[in-house]
C-alpha cells in the first residue's frame, strides 16, 4: 500500500519493490544510505561548480596561489567552443547530479518520516561540509539577463 500521507514506521518500500525494510537494522541501514547519497549529491554539485569555475579561468576560493597558477582543469579552458571537455564533463555531472536528485526525490515521496528527516539531514551535512565556503564565490553567469 501506498502512504499519501507522512508516516512513522521500520517498515518502507523504497524506489523499487525489493528495496524493503522489516527490521530495525534494514531501516537504519537505509537510513543511512540516504543521508550518504545525499551528501555525495552536494558534493558533486560542488565539484560541478568548481569545473564551471574552472573553465571559466576563475580559481576556486578554496586554492592556493600555487593552485591559481596552474589549476587542475586549466587545460580545459583553453578548449573553446561548445564541445570541449570542460563543457562535456560539466554536462555528464550535472547529468548524475540530476539523476541522483530525482531519486532522492523519490525516496521522499515514499512519505516515510525518517527516510525525509535523512534525506535533509543529509542535504545539510553536504551543504556544511562541501559547499558551506561558497559566500566568496563569484557565480559564473551565463546570460547576464534574468528574462532570458
Amino acid at each position: 500500500m501506498m502512504h499519501m500521507t507522512f508516516y512513522w514506521s521500520k517498515q518502507v518500500t523504497l524506489l523499487i519493490d525489493s528495496w524493503r525494510t522489516n527490521s530495525w537494522t534494514s531501516y537504519i541501514l537505509t537510513l543511512l544510505a540516504c543521508l550518504i547519497v545525499s551528501a555525495f549529491y552536494q558534493y558533486l554539485e560542488d565539484l560541478r561548480l568548481r569545473l564551471k569555475l574552472a573553465s571559466a579561468g576563475k580559481p576556486s576560493p578554496s586554492s592556493s596561489p600555487a593552485q591559481i597558477e596552474i589549476p587542475l582543469l586549466q587545460k580545459f579552458s583553453r578548449l573553446q567552443g561548445k564541445w570541449s571537455q570542460a563543457r562535456l564533463g560539466g554536462a555528464a555531472l550535472f547529468g548524475v547530479n540530476a539523476a541522483i536528485g530525482y531519486l532522492l526525490m523519490l525516496a521522499i515521496m515514499s512519505f516515510n518520516g525518517g527516510v525525509f528527516v535523512a534525506v535533509v539531514l543529509g542535504l545539510a551535512i553536504g551543504y556544511l561540509v562541501f559547499r558551506g565556503g561558497d559566500e566568496d564565490i563569484t557565480l559564473v553567469v551565463d546570460n547576464p539577463c534574468a528574462c532570458a
